[in-house]
């Protein structure tokens, strides 16, 4: 089921917590909507499931206006946060619960729903638990009860608000990967809230990134993490460091710290890096010079993670750089251990603009470094 935004707004009182927005989701997506408190993210996805009205503007399942029908009539699955089990009711009886509440025309026999039940607590490796009751479950157990009710009713949307905020990070990893692998087999259309960039970039075929009730951009995981239309995005994926330099003699300079930065002719820029974007040495290099301190280190996981400060320059916060292990074996990694950062790669804001310019640092000559 194809869903059309098509130029929503919602005000609380004197709060406008979406502007007038537009969005397409397509059908078999699972879309993501990410961004911090206050975004407008959940406004959204309720205004999709019908539990809000908007002020203005359409939304279209399909070729259908659905704008002001009632939820039973949009066909859409919700999961919240608190999972809304029904504690005295059996796992069973709660998958079962929405179909015994169809209108008595549309409502499947006893029987039947106890087999529609029992196939979905099977889809969702919950057979065995059907007898116990919520309380007697995990949480990651009763999310995916929570699941399987949504399911019962065959929804064209599956809405999902914060479904793994209230767990645990392994748990969340793991349902993470079943949810991903369910969509993909069922092939329903999906959109869920999250502020974790993590879960976001790890499940959606596509991102919507919200920020005071705008969308700031809308793109995949991958060209959204390698190409952030603005300031706001970049800051809210993921580690980065920013050096603040101004012109100076050809080079952007902050205090003793410089940087070489191709085709620029503003006089200040800010150059955003990734922590993967910068590589460790014990000398500068011809584009870049960038003295900082080793604060401490971990060498646990993929790769080894390296918290740093300027040493000579001023930066707002400490930079974390991602390194190999073998590098970090290389380099004899220690606290107090003075090194150079040497970008690799970047993003660049000049002056007022907030649309970044990528940058590829191995593409300078080295004729163009300041000695």
């Amino acid at each position: 089921m194809t869903i059309f935004i098509d130029k929503i707004d919602k005000s609380f009182g004197g709060f406008q917590a979406l502007s007038p927005i537009n969005l397409r989701i397509e059908k078999g997506e699972m879309v993501g909507l990410l961004g911090p408190s206050g975004s407008g993210k959940t406004t959204l996805l309720r205004l999709i499931a019908g539990l809000e009205v908007a002020d203005n503007g359409r939304i279209l399942f399909g070729d259908e206006d659905i704008t002001h029908k009632a939820v039973r009539e949009r066909r859409v699955g919700f999961v919240f946060q608190n999972y809304a089990l029904f504690r005295h009711m059996t796992v069973l009886d709660n998958v079962g619960f929405g179909l015994r509440m169809l209108p008595r025309r549309e409502r499947p026999s006893r029987s039947a729903i106890r087999h529609t039940a029992v196939q979905l607590l099977e889809m969702v490796q919950l057979g065995h638990l059907a007898k116990r009751y919520p309380d007697q479950l995990s949480g990651g157990q009763r999310q995916r009860v929570a699941l399987a009710r949504a399911l019962a009713l065959e929804p064209e949307v599956l809405l999902l608000d914060e479904p793994f905020g209230a767990l645990d990070a392994k748990v969340r990893q793991e349902l993470r990967g079943w949810l991903k692998e369910l969509h993909q087999e069922l092939g329903f259309t999906s959109v869920f809230v999250t502020h974790d960039q993590e879960e976001a970039l790890e499940l959606s075929d596509r991102v919507v990134v919200m920020s005071a009730g705008r969308i700031e951009q809308v793109d995949t995981p991958t060209a959204l993490f390698a190409h952030p239309n603005n300031r706001f995005v970049f800051d809210f994926l993921g580690e980065k460091a920013v050096f603040k330099g101004t012109e100076k003699s050809g080079v952007y300079a902050n205090q003793e710290a410089w940087v070489v930065l191709p085709d620029e002719a503003e006089r200040h820029v800010e150059l955003y890096l990734r922590s993967h974007e910068v590589a460790l040495a014990e000398q500068p290099n011809h584009v870049a010079n960038l003295p900082m301190v080793v604060l401490h280190s971990s060498q646990v996981g993929a790769q080894a993670k390296v918290v740093m400060a300027p040493v000579g320059w001023h930066s707002e916060e400490h930079w974390q750089v991602s390194i190999s292990h073998e590098q970090a074996r290389a380099l004899g990694l220690h606290a107090g251990q003075v090194l150079y950062v040497l970008p690799q790669q970047g993003h660049v804001f000049a002056g007022a603009a907030n649309t970044p310019r990528f940058v590829h640092f191995a593409t300078l000559p080295e004729a163009q470094g300041a000695g």
